[in-house]
């Protein structure tokens, strides 16, 4: 299958370097030319996927209609401040889009999903989220995601074309449940790596998840009027947990030294990452409080209007849950 996969960051280069490995024609399309040029020469990312070899007979690309041309799905994976701005450039494109990037719009409170329903109306829209580092992806070590869509078959098709041996792809119908959980464990991910800058123990950061579980679930109690009692199980939440507080680069690192947040514009004092604020969780928190305070343009109301406009009279809070764990600790291996 012929794909391209937008964003070469660290995501980005991890799975275009895995659907690759899996067969795929694979077109990796980055903004920064100097930063592509690097890769060519390198045959690596040390920008952001240091100590990983690239393949050879991969196209990396500049232009983003060169990038697009003929391919049957596209990987968005730039970050989610960026999200609208480039996918409005595939407003004609019919086939798959998958959105790898967590977050939420800060403008208009939608998740990613939400806005390529706007700027990619007549494509099949899925999310791909779960507990992962793209360094451990691009090592090959055992890996469970979760494929989400409102369309079974949409689900079915982003499954098999990632699924590898160590890369295990499950399918959900949730995919608001996916979105937010992937984007609102990255809250709390900045309060753990506060946690530890200030010297807290593991008393504190348990009291820190205790607490963000139970905002998680006043959250799904605003934005769904069904059962929400699947939020108050921790078994779906688990490995986001422990995502948010295992020490891996970026969130957790990037806080840590400090105990704060402490760098220039746009990055994190003493992690020395390259990311935006919203790769951190930052604007989807903003959305989240801005939902409890009742402002109309909030978090809440742009949910139910894109779960009223994707036809969805009920709510599967499971996905919701840690980014649709349920669903993995649910189907038998």
């Amino acid at each position: 299958m012929k794909l391209a996969v937008l964003g070469a960051g660290a995501w980005g280069t991890a799975l275009a370097r895995m659907l690759h490995q899996g067969g795929h024609a694979v077109t990796l399309w980055g903004h920064n030319a100097e930063h592509l040029e690097e890769m060519r020469r390198s045959g690596r990312n040390e920008r952001y996927l240091p100590g990983i070899s690239l393949p050879e007979d991969w196209m990396l690309e500049l232009d983003l209609a060169r990038a697009v041309a003929g391919s049957e799905l596209i990987v968005a994976a730039v970050p989610s401040k960026a999200f609208r701005k480039v996918t409005a450039q595939l407003a004609g494109f019919g086939g798959i889009v998958v959105s790898v990037t967590k977050g939420i719009e800060h403008e208009t409170g939608l998740s990613m999903c939400g806005i390529l329903g706007e700027t990619v109306p007549g494509a099949q829209i899925a999310a791909l989220s779960g507990p992962t580092f793209a360094s451990e992806v691009a090592m090959a070590i055992p890996t469970a995601i979760v494929a989400a869509s409102n369309n079974a078959g949409t689900a079915k098709a982003v499954q098999k074309v990632f699924h590898r041996p160590a890369f295990r792809v499950y399918t959900s119908a949730d995919v608001l449940g996916v979105e937010l959980g992937g984007a609102l464990k990255n809250v709390i991910a900045i309060a753990a790596g506060v946690c530890d800058g200030l010297g807290f123990g593991d008393n504190s950061k348990a009291a820190l998840i205790t607490r963000a579980m139970a905002e998680v679930r006043r959250l799904g109690v605003t934005r769904a009027s069904g059962d929400v009692h699947g939020l108050e199980r921790p078994g779906g939440f688990d490995g986001d947990v422990f995502f948010q507080i295992e020490p891996q680069p970026r969130i957790w690192r990037a806080i840590r030294p400090r105990g704060k947040i402490g760098g220039r514009a746009g990055e994190y004092g003493g992690g020395g990452g390259r990311a935006s604020h919203d790769a951190f969780g930052i604007s989807s928190g903003a959305e989240a409080r801005r939902g409890h305070a009742g402002d109309r343009r909030s978090l809440p109301h742009a949910i139910r209007r894109q779960e009223c406009g994707e036809g969805r009279a009920g709510l599967d809070v499971a996905g919701y849950e840690g980014g649709g764990l349920n669903q993995l600790k649910a189907t038998p291996l």
